[in-house]
Formats: C-alpha cells, structure tokens, sequence
C-alpha cells in the first residue's frame, strides 16, 4: 500500500513538471531505522532493514515509512506484545514521516552536510508535526542519509506497559540510516 503511494507521489511530480527529467530524486526499499527505550531498569532496542525512503532535492520533498511488523526486539514475547498491544499493527501497520526539507543542500559539495527537515510523523494512527536533524552526504552511487529524532509514546496515544519487566520509557529515540539511488528519469 505505501509503495503504492510512494510510486503515485513520484508519478504526479513528473507530471506536474515539465523539467522533471533533470530532477534530482532518490529513492531506497532498504534502510535501517531502530528505537531506543532507555527506562530506569531496562534499557531495549527494536531494529528493521525494511526502511523505504524517497527525497526529491528539487522539490525539497521527503517521504519515509516503515513497516512496524518488522521490527525486532530481540525477545520474540516482547515483539509479539508491542506489535499487538501497544502499536497495533493490524490496524496501524506503518510510520510515516512525510516532510520538506528547511535547510539547503549542495548537490556539488562531497562532503556530509547537515539537514533539518519539518514534517508530518504519522505511528498509532495519529500524525503530529515534528522536526528531525541529520546529516545528507553524496556517495558514489546515491545519497546517504543519517537522523535522529525523539518520539513521546502519549502524544501517538501509544500504552506504556508498566510491569516492572517490562517497563518501557515515554520516550523513545528514533535512529534511521539509509542509502537512496538515484531515481533513473
């Protein structure tokens, strides 16, 4: 369903811009993106290689979504619990961060750059504006991207699970690196 819509946004900025052929657009199926729950006695992360991702340099556009069923524990118990119980991925399967881009990047420039982007993050059903700092840098062979943003589980009406074991922070830190290719026109 999201590359769906991923293709359809791509498919309407070409038809929308008559100089879309030199735009410069990269798109990636696989990047990492991991949480981190740091709770006074527990300390876990959750990972996934199933990060996609696209950014449109000319358009400052960014789209990244992931599916929450691949994320990974460690602990299968854990998993199974926080897919159904806490993000109830069978309604919600998918994080979205759908953003623009605030700061320029030189395209000519090799060297990593410093980004921020302001967007819409979308877990639990509910979408909340967020800002998100990283860094871009020109790889031969696509852009490389690196950020890192907090995620408080109440503003997404996400349910902290309270036993003792099982405690899990308020706020989780988001981590995602990924390598987009360019996007043949």
């Amino acid at each position: 369903m999201k590359v769906l819509k991923l293709l359809l946004l791509f498919s309407l900025i070409i038809l929308f811009r008559p100089d879309a052929t030199t735009a410069q657009k990269f798109m990636a199926e696989e990047g990492y993106v991991e949480f981190v729950s740091r709770a006074p006695l527990l300390e876990f992360k959750g990972t996934s290689n199933n990060l996609t991702g696209l950014i449109d340099l000319d358009e400052n556009l960014i789209d990244f979504y992931v599916d929450l069923n691949t994320l990974e524990t460690g602990i299968r118990r854990r998993d199974r619990d926080m897919r159904s119980t806490y993000l109830k991925t069978d309604q919600f399967p998918f994080a979205e961060f759908t953003g623009e881009l605030l700061t320029g990047f030189d395209k000519e420039n090799p060297q990593e750059q410093q980004v921020k982007t302001r967007g819409m993050f979308t877990i639990h059903g509910v979408e909340r504006e967020i800002e998100v700092e990283g860094t871009l840098e020109l790889r031969e062979g696509g852009l490389k991207l690196n950020a890192s943003f907090t995620v408080l589980l109440e503003d997404h009406n996400i349910d902290r699970p309270r036993v003792l074991f099982y405690e899990l922070a308020d706020e989780q830190i988001v981590n995602i690196s990924i390598l987009l290719e360019p996007v043949a026109n």
